[in-house]
């Protein structure tokens, strides 16, 4: 696997009814992992889906072998989480594709996956 910043599992269809309150847009998330020996500043990072939602990370450090959890909906960020604060769904049960881009516009990873069944408990391992 490549070093650095890359998409570690995403939970793109939380467990329960997708009845938009805060607890279950929360229980969709993606993992951002640092595999890199060095601290990274991700601020100006975005994550995209494919229809375009544009989560922009503002300062936050991520520690070298550490992992920052980004939530759909509204929360406060602390150490190893991160609130997209969103009152809506990002990504998609039915298939979609997470985007990592640099601040220069670059790509620096991505994942995609199918439909959400009971297999895979709408979870996708990236790495």
């Amino acid at each position: 696997h490549q070093g650095g910043l890359h998409f570690g599992t995403v939970q793109y269809d939380g467990p329960g009814k997708d009845d938009r309150s805060n607890k279950s847009l929360n229980a969709e998330w993606v993992n951002i992992h640092n595999n890199g020996k060095k601290k990274v500043q991700l601020k100006g990072f975005k994550v995209k889906d494919n229809t375009g939602y544009t989560y922009t990370f503002g300062s936050y450090t991520i520690g070298a072998g550490k992992t920052v959890k980004l939530r759909t909906g509204k929360g406060k960020n602390v150490a190893g989480t991160v609130y997209w604060n969103r009152g809506s769904y990002v990504w998609n049960n039915t298939g979609d594709k997470a985007r990592l881009i640099k601040p220069n516009g670059k790509l620096q990873d991505s994942c995609s996956w199918k439909k959400s069944t009971p297999a895979n408990q709408g979870k996708k391992n990236c790495h």
